[in-house]
């Protein structure tokens, strides 16, 4: 299966695996993937991720978050802006809040990937790839 939306088939995989409760869900790894699980380690949104496979197959176990008792998943949703049908750039002074900064946009930078707040506080705009909340 060749996706050519490496992004929306890496954020399809994380919905399904938190709808489904499960504990770790595997993407394959691109420089793109690999930058995005930091970002979402890094704010909270997944528990971690590694490595693993050899060469061309390599891929990322993501290792989800829940709360509480009934397993909330922390994630309630993820959802794709820019596509490659469909690219959305924003400048730095046009960058989205989501839900009132509640979630995060994941913004591709000059800088590399990160956060709508780090694309702000380093006066960048870029392609916004998704909302997190």
């Amino acid at each position: 299966m060749a996706a050519n939306d490496t992004i929306g088939d890496m954020l399809t995989r994380i919905r399904n695996a938190n709808m489904a409760r499960h504990q770790k869900t595997e993407v394959p790894s691109t420089k793109i993937t690999r930058s995005i699980a930091s970002v979402l380690r890094d704010e909270g949104f997944i528990a971690d991720y590694e490595e693993a496979g050899e060469g061309v197959k390599r891929h990322l176990v993501i290792a989800l978050k829940y709360r509480g008792k009934n397993r909330q998943p922390i994630i309630t949703r993820l959802q794709r802006i820019s596509r490659p049908g469909l690219r959305v750039y924003s400048r730095r002074q046009e960058l989205p809040r989501v839900l009132g900064g509640i979630g995060i946009a994941i913004i591709s930078t000059s800088s590399g990937i990160m956060t709508d707040r780090d694309a702000r506080r380093n006066g960048i705009g870029g392609e916004v790839l998704c909302y997190v909340w």
